[in-house]
Protein backbone atom coordinates (compact mmCIF):
# COMPACT_ATOMS: atom_id res chain seq x y z
CA UNK A 1 0.00 0.00 0.00
CA UNK A 2 1.55 3.43 -0.89
CA UNK A 3 1.48 6.75 1.34
CA UNK A 4 -1.89 8.79 2.09
CA UNK A 5 -4.12 9.45 -0.57
CA UNK A 6 -3.93 12.51 -2.24
CA UNK A 7 -7.50 12.76 -1.22
CA UNK A 8 -6.19 14.35 2.38
CA UNK A 9 -3.53 17.23 1.00
CA UNK A 10 -6.75 19.48 2.57
CA UNK A 11 -6.11 18.33 5.72
CA UNK A 12 -3.46 20.09 6.15
CA UNK A 13 0.56 18.35 6.13
CA UNK A 14 1.32 15.55 8.10
CA UNK A 15 -1.96 14.05 8.00
CA UNK A 16 -2.22 10.54 7.65
CA UNK A 17 -5.77 9.44 7.53
CA UNK A 18 -8.50 8.82 10.11
CA UNK A 19 -6.80 6.52 13.26
CA UNK A 20 -7.62 3.09 12.51
CA UNK A 21 -9.97 1.59 15.62
CA UNK A 22 -10.17 -2.19 16.48
CA UNK A 23 -13.12 -3.56 16.83
CA UNK A 24 -14.41 -4.72 20.14
CA UNK A 25 -13.59 -7.98 21.58
CA UNK A 26 -10.79 -8.33 18.92
CA UNK A 27 -6.89 -8.28 18.87
CA UNK A 28 -4.53 -7.43 16.51
CA UNK A 29 -0.54 -8.66 16.12
CA UNK A 30 2.09 -7.29 13.97
CA UNK A 31 5.60 -9.24 13.68
CA UNK A 32 8.35 -7.75 12.12
CA UNK A 33 11.83 -8.81 11.10
CA UNK A 34 14.71 -6.65 11.52
CA UNK A 35 18.15 -7.91 10.87
CA UNK A 36 20.09 -5.08 9.09
CA UNK A 37 21.97 -7.36 7.34
CA UNK A 38 19.24 -8.81 5.31
CA UNK A 39 18.07 -7.26 2.30
CA UNK A 40 13.81 -6.80 1.91
CA UNK A 41 13.97 -10.44 -0.18
CA UNK A 42 15.86 -12.28 2.73
CA UNK A 43 13.43 -10.77 4.92
CA UNK A 44 10.39 -11.52 3.42
CA UNK A 45 12.31 -15.30 3.07
CA UNK A 46 12.82 -15.26 7.17
CA UNK A 47 9.07 -14.21 7.69
CA UNK A 48 7.60 -17.06 5.63
CA UNK A 49 9.87 -19.26 7.99
CA UNK A 50 8.37 -17.62 11.26
CA UNK A 51 4.75 -17.96 9.25
CA UNK A 52 5.39 -21.41 9.12
CA UNK A 53 7.18 -21.82 12.36
CA UNK A 54 3.76 -20.38 13.83
CA UNK A 55 1.88 -22.90 11.84
CA UNK A 56 3.80 -25.58 13.55
CA UNK A 57 3.34 -24.42 17.13
CA UNK A 58 0.24 -24.42 16.31
CA UNK A 59 -0.55 -27.93 15.33
CA UNK A 60 1.52 -28.98 18.65
CA UNK A 61 0.00 -26.94 21.01
CA UNK A 62 -3.18 -26.35 19.63
CA UNK A 63 -4.25 -29.88 18.85
CA UNK A 64 -7.24 -30.34 20.65
CA UNK A 65 -8.21 -26.90 21.25
CA UNK A 66 -11.05 -25.32 19.96
CA UNK A 67 -11.26 -21.04 20.15
CA UNK A 68 -13.87 -18.94 21.41
CA UNK A 69 -14.66 -17.14 17.33
CA UNK A 70 -11.23 -16.96 15.46
CA UNK A 71 -7.98 -18.28 15.64
CA UNK A 72 -4.48 -17.84 15.63
CA UNK A 73 -3.37 -16.57 11.98
CA UNK A 74 -0.42 -14.74 10.68
CA UNK A 75 -0.18 -13.50 6.92
CA UNK A 76 2.05 -11.91 4.93
CA UNK A 77 1.39 -8.36 3.74
CA UNK A 78 3.55 -5.36 2.30
CA UNK A 79 2.76 -1.78 3.28
CA UNK A 80 4.61 1.20 2.52
CA UNK A 81 7.76 -0.70 1.57
CA UNK A 82 7.92 -2.99 4.55
CA UNK A 83 6.86 -6.35 4.92
CA UNK A 84 5.71 -7.94 8.16
CA UNK A 85 2.81 -10.70 9.23
CA UNK A 86 0.05 -9.60 10.65
CA UNK A 87 -3.57 -11.16 12.03
CA UNK A 88 -6.44 -10.16 13.98
CA UNK A 89 -8.38 -12.73 16.05
CA UNK A 90 -12.02 -11.96 17.83
CA UNK A 91 -12.30 -13.67 21.14
CA UNK A 92 -15.51 -12.86 21.86
CA UNK A 93 -16.10 -13.53 25.28
CA UNK A 94 -13.18 -15.50 26.15
CA UNK A 95 -10.81 -13.31 27.22
CA UNK A 96 -8.55 -16.80 27.64
CA UNK A 97 -8.22 -16.79 24.04
CA UNK A 98 -6.43 -12.92 24.14
CA UNK A 99 -4.09 -14.31 26.10
CA UNK A 100 -3.10 -17.28 24.24
CA UNK A 101 -2.36 -15.49 21.87
CA UNK A 102 0.13 -13.55 23.45
CA UNK A 103 1.86 -16.73 24.87
CA UNK A 104 2.18 -17.80 21.11
CA UNK A 105 3.76 -15.06 19.68
CA UNK A 106 6.22 -14.91 22.75
CA UNK A 107 7.34 -18.18 22.21
CA UNK A 108 7.75 -17.19 18.27
CA UNK A 109 9.74 -14.51 19.34
CA UNK A 110 12.20 -17.07 21.49
CA UNK A 111 12.56 -19.04 18.22
CA UNK A 112 13.30 -16.54 15.95
CA UNK A 113 15.61 -13.58 18.02
CA UNK A 114 15.50 -11.27 15.04
CA UNK A 115 11.65 -11.54 15.25
CA UNK A 116 9.68 -8.52 16.61
CA UNK A 117 6.29 -8.23 17.86
CA UNK A 118 3.55 -5.63 18.61
CA UNK A 119 0.17 -6.55 20.38
CA UNK A 120 -2.66 -4.18 20.96
CA UNK A 121 -6.53 -4.99 21.21
CA UNK A 122 -9.26 -2.00 21.21
CA UNK A 123 -8.29 -0.68 24.59
CA UNK A 124 -4.94 -0.13 22.86
CA UNK A 125 -1.71 -1.15 24.58
CA UNK A 126 -3.46 -4.17 26.87
CA UNK A 127 0.16 -5.11 27.95
CA UNK A 128 0.75 -2.04 29.65
CA UNK A 129 -2.72 -1.94 31.00
CA UNK A 130 -1.99 -5.44 33.02
CA UNK A 131 1.31 -4.02 34.49
CA UNK A 132 -0.21 -0.42 35.50
CA UNK A 133 0.51 -0.95 38.91
CA UNK A 134 4.71 -1.14 37.84
CA UNK A 135 5.03 1.72 34.95
CA UNK A 136 6.91 4.78 35.12
CA UNK A 137 4.78 8.44 35.21
CA UNK A 138 5.83 9.19 32.28
CA UNK A 139 4.30 6.11 30.33
CA UNK A 140 0.66 7.22 30.00
CA UNK A 141 -1.80 6.01 27.05
CA UNK A 142 -1.39 9.07 25.10
CA UNK A 143 2.37 8.30 23.68
CA UNK A 144 2.51 4.63 24.95
CA UNK A 145 1.58 3.80 20.90
CA UNK A 146 4.24 2.14 19.13
CA UNK A 147 6.57 1.95 22.17
CA UNK A 148 6.19 -1.68 23.79
CA UNK A 149 7.54 -4.83 21.73
CA UNK A 150 8.16 -8.44 22.56
CA UNK A 151 11.16 -9.72 21.33
CA UNK A 152 13.07 -12.88 22.15
CA UNK A 153 10.54 -13.82 25.14
CA UNK A 154 10.87 -10.08 26.64
CA UNK A 155 8.83 -7.58 26.93
CA UNK A 156 10.79 -4.30 25.65
CA UNK A 157 10.20 -0.39 25.84
CA UNK A 158 11.12 2.43 23.97
CA UNK A 159 12.00 5.01 26.02
CA UNK A 160 10.71 9.14 26.27
CA UNK A 161 12.66 11.05 23.81
CA UNK A 162 12.31 14.62 22.06
CA UNK A 163 10.34 15.47 19.54
CA UNK A 164 13.19 15.21 16.71
CA UNK A 165 13.25 11.44 16.96
CA UNK A 166 9.50 11.04 15.99
CA UNK A 167 7.21 11.66 19.69
CA UNK A 168 4.42 13.48 18.50
CA UNK A 169 0.98 14.09 20.55
CA UNK A 170 -1.00 10.45 20.41
CA UNK A 171 2.35 8.31 20.23
CA UNK A 172 5.65 7.10 18.55
CA UNK A 173 5.42 6.80 14.77
CA UNK A 174 5.79 3.22 13.64
CA UNK A 175 8.94 4.58 11.19
CA UNK A 176 10.59 6.04 14.34
CA UNK A 177 9.96 2.90 16.46
CA UNK A 178 11.70 0.67 14.05
CA UNK A 179 14.64 2.57 13.24
CA UNK A 180 15.07 3.05 17.12
CA UNK A 181 15.16 -0.57 17.34
CA UNK A 182 17.53 -1.17 14.69
CA UNK A 183 20.18 1.55 15.66
CA UNK A 184 19.97 2.29 19.13
CA UNK A 185 18.89 -1.63 20.27
CA UNK A 186 20.73 -0.78 23.44
CA UNK A 187 18.52 1.89 24.47
CA UNK A 188 15.57 -0.22 25.20
CA UNK A 189 13.39 -0.25 28.51
CA UNK A 190 13.61 -3.90 30.07
CA UNK A 191 12.80 -3.68 33.62
CA UNK A 192 11.77 -7.34 35.05
CA UNK A 193 8.88 -5.62 37.32
CA UNK A 194 6.71 -4.84 34.32
CA UNK A 195 7.56 -7.71 32.31
CA UNK A 196 6.47 -10.09 35.33
CA UNK A 197 3.22 -7.92 35.70
CA UNK A 198 2.22 -7.62 32.21
CA UNK A 199 2.96 -11.90 31.61
CA UNK A 200 2.10 -13.13 34.73
CA UNK A 201 -1.30 -14.03 33.22
CA UNK A 202 1.07 -16.50 30.60
CA UNK A 203 2.66 -18.37 33.46
CA UNK A 204 -0.50 -21.00 33.64
CA UNK A 205 0.75 -22.08 30.01
CA UNK A 206 0.77 -24.33 28.18
CA UNK A 207 -1.28 -26.07 30.56
CA UNK A 208 -4.16 -23.43 30.56
CA UNK A 209 -4.85 -24.51 27.23
CA UNK A 210 -6.63 -27.75 28.22
CA UNK A 211 -7.54 -26.43 31.38
CA UNK A 212 -9.78 -23.75 29.27
CA UNK A 213 -11.85 -26.56 27.83
CA UNK A 214 -14.71 -28.70 29.23
CA UNK A 215 -16.10 -32.28 28.42
CA UNK A 216 -19.88 -33.08 28.83
CA UNK A 217 -21.89 -36.10 28.45
CA UNK A 218 -25.04 -34.67 25.98
CA UNK A 219 -27.78 -36.60 24.55
CA UNK A 220 -28.17 -35.23 20.58
CA UNK A 221 -29.68 -36.59 17.01
CA UNK A 222 -27.44 -39.15 15.43
CA UNK A 223 -26.47 -36.89 13.07
CA UNK A 224 -25.19 -34.16 15.16
CA UNK A 225 -23.03 -36.72 16.16
CA UNK A 226 -21.43 -37.60 13.23
CA UNK A 227 -20.56 -33.65 12.21
CA UNK A 228 -18.97 -33.49 15.36
CA UNK A 229 -17.04 -36.13 15.58
CA UNK A 230 -15.48 -35.15 12.34
CA UNK A 231 -14.63 -31.71 13.50
CA UNK A 232 -15.04 -31.03 17.30
CA UNK A 233 -14.52 -27.04 16.60
CA UNK A 234 -18.45 -26.78 15.00
CA UNK A 235 -19.31 -26.42 18.58
CA UNK A 236 -18.04 -23.14 18.92
CA UNK A 237 -20.04 -21.26 16.37
CA UNK A 238 -23.49 -23.26 17.39
CA UNK A 239 -23.04 -22.45 20.80
CA UNK A 240 -22.78 -18.49 19.92
CA UNK A 241 -25.52 -18.96 16.98
CA UNK A 242 -27.84 -20.42 20.17
CA UNK A 243 -26.44 -17.45 22.86
CA UNK A 244 -27.27 -14.80 20.70
CA UNK A 245 -30.49 -15.67 19.23
CA UNK A 246 -33.28 -13.52 18.09
CA UNK A 247 -37.05 -13.94 17.16
CA UNK A 248 -35.81 -14.20 13.58
CA UNK A 249 -32.97 -16.75 14.29
CA UNK A 250 -35.92 -18.77 16.27
CA UNK A 251 -38.17 -19.13 13.10
CA UNK A 252 -37.16 -22.22 11.77
CA UNK A 253 -37.97 -23.98 14.96
CA UNK A 254 -41.06 -22.28 15.69
CA UNK A 255 -43.31 -23.91 12.65
CA UNK A 256 -45.17 -27.07 13.04
CA UNK A 257 -43.36 -30.30 11.79
CA UNK A 258 -39.48 -30.94 10.88
CA UNK A 259 -39.35 -31.91 7.36
CA UNK A 260 -37.34 -28.53 6.71
CA UNK A 261 -34.92 -29.24 9.65
CA UNK A 262 -31.46 -29.75 8.80
CA UNK A 263 -31.13 -31.58 12.09
CA UNK A 264 -34.22 -33.39 12.75
CA UNK A 265 -34.56 -34.03 16.63
CA UNK A 266 -34.77 -38.03 16.26
CA UNK A 267 -31.99 -41.39 16.40
CA UNK A 268 -30.96 -39.70 19.98
CA UNK A 269 -27.45 -41.18 21.15
CA UNK A 270 -25.20 -39.63 24.12
CA UNK A 271 -21.91 -39.19 23.49
CA UNK A 272 -19.21 -37.11 24.77
CA UNK A 273 -18.61 -33.45 24.09
CA UNK A 274 -15.97 -30.79 24.16
CA UNK A 275 -16.81 -26.97 25.07
CA UNK A 276 -14.72 -24.37 25.77
CA UNK A 277 -15.67 -23.39 29.51
CA UNK A 278 -16.95 -20.57 28.00
CA UNK A 279 -19.40 -21.41 25.68
CA UNK A 280 -20.45 -24.41 28.40
CA UNK A 281 -21.30 -22.24 30.90
CA UNK A 282 -23.15 -19.77 28.28
CA UNK A 283 -25.56 -22.91 27.22
CA UNK A 284 -26.21 -23.57 30.94
CA UNK A 285 -27.06 -20.14 31.61
CA UNK A 286 -29.78 -19.95 29.04
CA UNK A 287 -33.41 -21.38 28.89
CA UNK A 288 -35.40 -22.15 26.21
CA UNK A 289 -38.72 -24.02 25.69
CA UNK A 290 -38.92 -27.41 23.69
CA UNK A 291 -39.02 -25.82 19.94
CA UNK A 292 -42.63 -26.57 18.33
CA UNK A 293 -41.12 -28.19 15.28
CA UNK A 294 -39.84 -31.13 18.21
CA UNK A 295 -42.95 -31.71 20.24
CA UNK A 296 -44.85 -34.06 18.10
CA UNK A 297 -41.33 -36.32 17.31
CA UNK A 298 -40.83 -36.13 20.82
CA UNK A 299 -44.10 -37.33 21.74
CA UNK A 300 -43.29 -40.63 19.71
CA UNK A 301 -39.44 -41.24 20.60
CA UNK A 302 -40.41 -42.35 24.50
CA UNK A 303 -38.73 -40.42 27.59
CA UNK A 304 -35.87 -39.06 26.04
CA UNK A 305 -36.06 -35.67 28.15
CA UNK A 306 -35.00 -37.98 30.65
CA UNK A 307 -31.74 -38.80 29.47
CA UNK A 308 -28.22 -37.86 30.48
CA UNK A 309 -27.62 -34.46 29.19
CA UNK A 310 -31.16 -34.08 27.09
CA UNK A 311 -31.40 -29.86 27.83
CA UNK A 312 -27.40 -29.43 27.20
CA UNK A 313 -28.03 -31.66 23.79
CA UNK A 314 -31.33 -29.75 23.17
CA UNK A 315 -29.48 -25.99 23.06
CA UNK A 316 -26.97 -27.34 20.89
CA UNK A 317 -28.55 -28.95 18.51
CA UNK A 318 -31.15 -26.46 18.41
CA UNK A 319 -28.20 -23.73 17.89
CA UNK A 320 -26.92 -26.02 15.01
CA UNK A 321 -30.28 -25.35 13.52
CA UNK A 322 -29.93 -21.90 14.10
CA UNK A 323 -26.85 -21.53 12.26
CA UNK A 324 -27.70 -23.33 9.14
CA UNK A 325 -30.56 -21.91 8.84
CA UNK A 326 -29.13 -18.40 8.99
CA UNK A 327 -29.00 -16.91 5.78
CA UNK A 328 -26.31 -14.40 7.32
CA UNK A 329 -24.06 -17.15 7.76
CA UNK A 330 -24.37 -19.42 4.55
CA UNK A 331 -21.04 -18.44 3.15
CA UNK A 332 -18.87 -19.23 6.24
CA UNK A 333 -16.30 -21.71 5.96
CA UNK A 334 -17.61 -24.40 8.94
CA UNK A 335 -21.11 -23.79 7.55
CA UNK A 336 -20.16 -24.77 4.44
CA UNK A 337 -17.87 -27.30 5.53
CA UNK A 338 -21.07 -28.75 8.08
CA UNK A 339 -23.74 -28.61 4.95
CA UNK A 340 -21.23 -31.11 2.92
CA UNK A 341 -20.93 -33.34 5.62
CA UNK A 342 -24.93 -33.65 5.97
CA UNK A 343 -24.92 -33.46 2.46
CA UNK A 344 -23.01 -36.80 2.23
CA UNK A 345 -25.10 -38.32 4.41
CA UNK A 346 -28.45 -37.62 2.58
CA UNK A 347 -26.65 -38.65 -0.91
CA UNK A 348 -25.03 -41.90 0.75
CA UNK A 349 -21.46 -41.16 -0.05
CA UNK A 350 -20.92 -41.98 3.68
CA UNK A 351 -23.09 -43.58 6.60
CA UNK A 352 -23.90 -42.58 10.20
CA UNK A 353 -22.20 -43.85 13.40
CA UNK A 354 -23.49 -47.30 14.52
CA UNK A 355 -24.25 -47.97 18.45
CA UNK A 356 -21.33 -50.15 18.30
CA UNK A 357 -18.95 -47.43 16.62
CA UNK A 358 -20.58 -44.70 19.42
CA UNK A 359 -19.22 -47.18 21.98
CA UNK A 360 -15.90 -47.34 21.24
CA UNK A 361 -15.64 -43.13 21.08
CA UNK A 362 -14.17 -41.89 24.73
CA UNK A 363 -16.48 -40.75 27.29
CA UNK A 364 -15.11 -38.09 29.19
CA UNK A 365 -17.18 -36.03 31.40
CA UNK A 366 -15.93 -33.32 33.49
CA UNK A 367 -16.76 -31.93 36.99
CA UNK A 368 -18.88 -28.71 36.85
CA UNK A 369 -18.12 -27.61 40.12
CA UNK A 370 -16.12 -24.82 38.33
CA UNK A 371 -19.16 -23.19 37.53
CA UNK A 372 -20.08 -23.09 41.37
CA UNK A 373 -19.64 -20.08 43.40
CA UNK A 374 -19.50 -19.97 47.11
CA UNK A 375 -20.99 -16.07 48.00
CA UNK A 376 -19.91 -15.89 51.26
CA UNK A 377 -16.34 -16.97 49.87
CA UNK A 378 -16.50 -14.34 47.33
CA UNK A 379 -17.45 -11.36 49.55
CA UNK A 380 -14.58 -12.63 51.80
CA UNK A 381 -11.80 -12.05 48.74
CA UNK A 382 -13.50 -9.11 48.10
CA UNK A 383 -12.93 -7.93 51.91
CA UNK A 384 -9.60 -9.22 51.63
CA UNK A 385 -10.18 -11.95 54.05
CA UNK A 386 -9.97 -14.65 51.22
CA UNK A 387 -8.43 -18.18 51.89
CA UNK A 388 -10.36 -19.49 54.77
CA UNK A 389 -12.13 -21.96 52.99
CA UNK A 390 -9.62 -24.10 51.11
CA UNK A 391 -12.36 -25.12 48.33
CA UNK A 392 -12.82 -21.43 47.75
CA UNK A 393 -15.02 -20.22 44.74
CA UNK A 394 -15.05 -21.62 41.07
CA UNK A 395 -11.41 -22.25 39.85
CA UNK A 396 -7.89 -21.54 41.35
CA UNK A 397 -7.47 -18.67 38.05
CA UNK A 398 -10.72 -17.06 39.10
CA UNK A 399 -9.61 -16.77 42.87
CA UNK A 400 -5.90 -15.87 41.51
CA UNK A 401 -7.42 -12.92 39.64
CA UNK A 402 -9.76 -11.34 42.50
CA UNK A 403 -7.15 -11.95 44.79
CA UNK A 404 -4.70 -10.01 42.76
CA UNK A 405 -7.55 -7.36 41.72
CA UNK A 406 -8.08 -6.68 45.21
CA UNK A 407 -4.97 -6.25 46.94
CA UNK A 408 -4.32 -3.98 43.66
CA UNK A 409 -7.14 -1.93 45.08
CA UNK A 410 -5.99 -2.06 48.57
CA UNK A 411 -2.11 -0.81 47.61
CA UNK A 412 -3.64 1.98 45.66
CA UNK A 413 -6.07 3.38 48.40
CA UNK A 414 -2.91 2.60 50.83
CA UNK A 415 -0.82 4.70 49.17
CA UNK A 416 0.57 8.33 50.59
CA UNK A 417 -0.15 10.10 47.49
CA UNK A 418 -3.19 8.38 46.33
CA UNK A 419 -6.42 9.52 46.67
CA UNK A 420 -8.17 12.46 44.50
CA UNK A 421 -4.72 13.48 42.63
CA UNK A 422 -4.55 9.91 40.76
CA UNK A 423 -7.85 9.84 39.60
CA UNK A 424 -7.31 11.26 36.42
CA UNK A 425 -10.88 10.85 35.49
CA UNK A 426 -12.12 13.05 37.36
CA UNK A 427 -12.73 16.69 35.39
CA UNK A 428 -11.07 19.32 37.04
CA UNK A 429 -13.90 21.56 36.90
CA UNK A 430 -16.04 19.29 38.54
CA UNK A 431 -13.18 18.93 41.46
CA UNK A 432 -13.49 22.63 41.56
CA UNK A 433 -16.80 22.65 42.21
CA UNK A 434 -17.65 20.31 44.26
CA UNK A 435 -14.55 21.93 46.74
CA UNK A 436 -16.19 25.08 46.41
CA UNK A 437 -19.69 23.51 47.48
CA UNK A 438 -18.69 21.47 50.18
CA UNK A 439 -17.11 24.37 51.93
CA UNK A 440 -20.15 27.14 51.27
CA UNK A 441 -22.91 24.99 51.30
CA UNK A 442 -25.46 24.23 54.05
CA UNK A 443 -28.15 21.88 54.23
CA UNK A 444 -31.89 23.45 54.18
CA UNK A 445 -34.09 23.77 57.41
CA UNK A 446 -30.60 22.88 59.59
CA UNK A 447 -30.77 24.20 63.06
CA UNK A 448 -27.33 23.69 63.22
CA UNK A 449 -25.25 27.17 62.91
CA UNK A 450 -24.38 27.93 59.31
CA UNK A 451 -21.60 31.02 59.89
CA UNK A 452 -21.13 33.10 56.95
CA UNK A 453 -22.68 30.61 54.72
CA UNK A 454 -26.13 31.53 56.75
CA UNK A 455 -28.31 33.95 53.83
CA UNK A 456 -31.71 35.08 53.98
CA UNK A 457 -33.78 34.62 50.27
CA UNK A 458 -37.02 36.05 49.43
CA UNK A 459 -37.29 34.21 45.88
CA UNK A 460 -40.24 36.67 44.72
CA UNK A 461 -38.23 39.89 45.36
CA UNK A 462 -35.05 38.26 43.72
CA UNK A 463 -36.77 37.27 40.52
CA UNK A 464 -38.18 40.96 40.55
CA UNK A 465 -34.80 42.42 40.83
CA UNK A 466 -33.22 40.84 38.08
CA UNK A 467 -35.94 41.17 35.45
CA UNK A 468 -35.85 45.02 36.40
CA UNK A 469 -32.02 44.66 36.22
CA UNK A 470 -31.95 42.91 32.67
CA UNK A 471 -34.21 45.68 31.36
CA UNK A 472 -37.90 43.05 31.24
CA UNK A 473 -41.14 43.51 32.52
CA UNK A 474 -41.86 42.98 35.75
CA UNK A 475 -44.54 41.14 37.02
CA UNK A 476 -46.68 42.88 39.17
CA UNK A 477 -47.84 40.47 41.59
CA UNK A 478 -51.27 40.30 43.24
CA UNK A 479 -50.68 42.24 46.49
CA UNK A 480 -48.62 45.15 44.50
CA UNK A 481 -50.69 47.77 45.67
CA UNK A 482 -49.39 46.82 49.36
CA UNK A 483 -45.62 46.31 48.88
CA UNK A 484 -43.14 49.46 48.36
CA UNK A 485 -41.60 49.72 45.31
CA UNK A 486 -38.22 46.74 45.25
CA UNK A 487 -35.11 48.68 43.90
CA UNK A 488 -32.23 46.30 42.44
CA UNK A 489 -29.60 48.25 44.75
CA UNK A 490 -31.61 46.95 47.88
CA UNK A 491 -32.65 43.94 46.87
CA UNK A 492 -29.21 42.94 45.75
CA UNK A 493 -28.02 43.64 49.39
CA UNK A 494 -30.90 41.74 51.03
CA UNK A 495 -29.53 38.77 49.07
CA UNK A 496 -26.43 38.73 51.12
CA UNK A 497 -25.93 39.32 55.02
CA UNK A 498 -22.80 37.94 55.48
CA UNK A 499 -19.94 40.28 56.96
CA UNK A 500 -16.53 40.62 55.54
CA UNK A 501 -14.17 42.55 53.27
CA UNK A 502 -15.42 40.27 50.24
CA UNK A 503 -19.40 41.11 50.85
CA UNK A 504 -18.25 44.51 50.90
CA UNK A 505 -16.56 44.42 47.64
CA UNK A 506 -19.45 42.32 45.80
CA UNK A 507 -22.35 44.84 47.10
CA UNK A 508 -19.82 48.27 45.72
CA UNK A 509 -19.27 46.31 42.30
CA UNK A 510 -23.03 45.66 42.45
CA UNK A 511 -23.72 49.31 42.88
CA UNK A 512 -21.76 50.24 40.45
CA UNK A 513 -22.46 48.01 38.04
CA UNK A 514 -26.27 49.45 38.33
CA UNK A 515 -24.85 52.55 37.50
CA UNK A 516 -23.27 51.97 34.67
CA UNK A 517 -26.84 49.90 32.87
CA UNK A 518 -28.53 52.53 34.07
CA UNK A 519 -26.31 55.26 32.01
CA UNK A 520 -26.58 53.27 29.24
CA UNK A 521 -30.74 52.86 29.50
CA UNK A 522 -31.03 49.31 30.27
CA UNK A 523 -33.21 49.56 33.59
CA UNK A 524 -34.97 51.89 32.07
CA UNK A 525 -38.95 50.59 32.36
CA UNK A 526 -40.59 54.13 31.28
CA UNK A 527 -40.75 52.85 27.99
CA UNK A 528 -41.99 49.82 26.25
CA UNK A 529 -41.17 48.16 22.80
CA UNK A 530 -45.04 49.07 21.73
CA UNK A 531 -44.09 53.09 23.04
CA UNK A 532 -41.12 53.64 21.40
CA UNK A 533 -41.67 56.62 18.98
CA UNK A 534 -41.17 55.86 14.99
CA UNK A 535 -37.68 56.37 13.74
CA UNK A 536 -35.88 55.91 17.37
CA UNK A 537 -35.14 52.56 19.12
CA UNK A 538 -33.55 51.37 22.08
CA UNK A 539 -29.92 50.80 21.28
CA UNK A 540 -28.02 48.59 23.56
CA UNK A 541 -23.91 48.10 23.55
CA UNK A 542 -22.43 45.19 23.28
CA UNK A 543 -20.73 45.93 26.60
CA UNK A 544 -24.08 46.49 27.90
CA UNK A 545 -25.49 42.96 26.81
CA UNK A 546 -22.68 41.09 27.69
CA UNK A 547 -22.96 42.59 31.31
CA UNK A 548 -26.75 41.42 31.40
CA UNK A 549 -25.40 37.90 30.51
CA UNK A 550 -23.55 37.96 33.40
CA UNK A 551 -26.16 39.07 35.59
CA UNK A 552 -28.58 36.39 34.12
CA UNK A 553 -25.62 33.87 35.20
CA UNK A 554 -25.23 35.24 38.43
CA UNK A 555 -28.16 33.40 39.21
CA UNK A 556 -26.51 29.84 38.58
CA UNK A 557 -24.15 31.13 41.44
CA UNK A 558 -27.43 30.15 43.68
CA UNK A 559 -28.29 26.61 44.31
CA UNK A 560 -31.16 25.33 46.18
CA UNK A 561 -33.35 27.83 46.16
CA UNK A 562 -35.93 26.64 49.03
CA UNK A 563 -39.63 26.73 48.60
CA UNK A 564 -41.52 29.22 50.79
CA UNK A 565 -43.85 27.58 52.86
CA UNK A 566 -47.57 29.47 53.90
CA UNK A 567 -45.45 30.39 57.13
CA UNK A 568 -42.83 32.99 55.26
CA UNK A 569 -40.61 30.75 56.99
CA UNK A 570 -37.20 32.00 56.19
CA UNK A 571 -34.88 29.12 54.01
CA UNK A 572 -31.10 28.81 53.76
CA UNK A 573 -29.14 29.30 50.51
CA UNK A 574 -26.05 27.40 48.78
CA UNK A 575 -24.23 30.33 47.47
CA UNK A 576 -21.22 29.65 45.81
CA UNK A 577 -19.31 33.07 46.82
CA UNK A 578 -16.22 32.28 44.72
CA UNK A 579 -17.89 32.08 41.22
CA UNK A 580 -20.34 35.07 42.51
CA UNK A 581 -17.15 36.76 42.69
CA UNK A 582 -15.59 35.85 39.69
CA UNK A 583 -18.79 36.78 37.56
CA UNK A 584 -18.50 40.35 39.23
CA UNK A 585 -15.39 40.85 38.69
CA UNK A 586 -16.01 40.05 34.70
CA UNK A 587 -18.96 42.09 34.40
CA UNK A 588 -16.61 45.16 36.16
CA UNK A 589 -13.86 44.81 33.74
CA UNK A 590 -16.53 45.56 30.83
Amino acid sequence: MEGPSDGFKWFGEGFDGFPKILPDDCVQYTLYVINERLNSLETRAQLRKVQAAAVSLCKSLLKSFIWQRDEFRLELKQEKGLSFLQGRTNFGDSVEDEWLVVYLLRELSRQYPDSWVRVCDSDGEFLLVEAADALPKWLNPEIAENRVWINDGKLLIIPKEGKKNGVREGGLKLNAALTFIQDRKPGLLHTLAIESEAFHRLQKYPAQIENSLHHALVTIPRRLAYVLRENSTYISPAVEAFYLRDPIALKPLQSPGFSKLSIPPEDWVTVSVKFTKVGFAQLKGQDIKTPRAWISLLRDSGDITGQVGYEVGMKVTCGFEMLLSDPQKKDDKCVREISLLLEDIDTGEDHLPSDDDIKKWERKEDNESWLDINFEEFDRELSGKGGEDPAGFGDKAAQGNLRRLVSRFEKFMNEDEGGAQDAEFLDDMDEDNDSDTSATSTTVGSEADVGEGEVDFDEDRFASMMREMMGLPANEPPDATTQSEIRPDSAALSCVKSNGKEDEEIRKAMHGMEAELRDAGALSLDSRPDDKPPGKKSVLSTKDIDRGVAISHLATACDGFPEQSSSDEDGELNIDFGRAKELLSRMADH
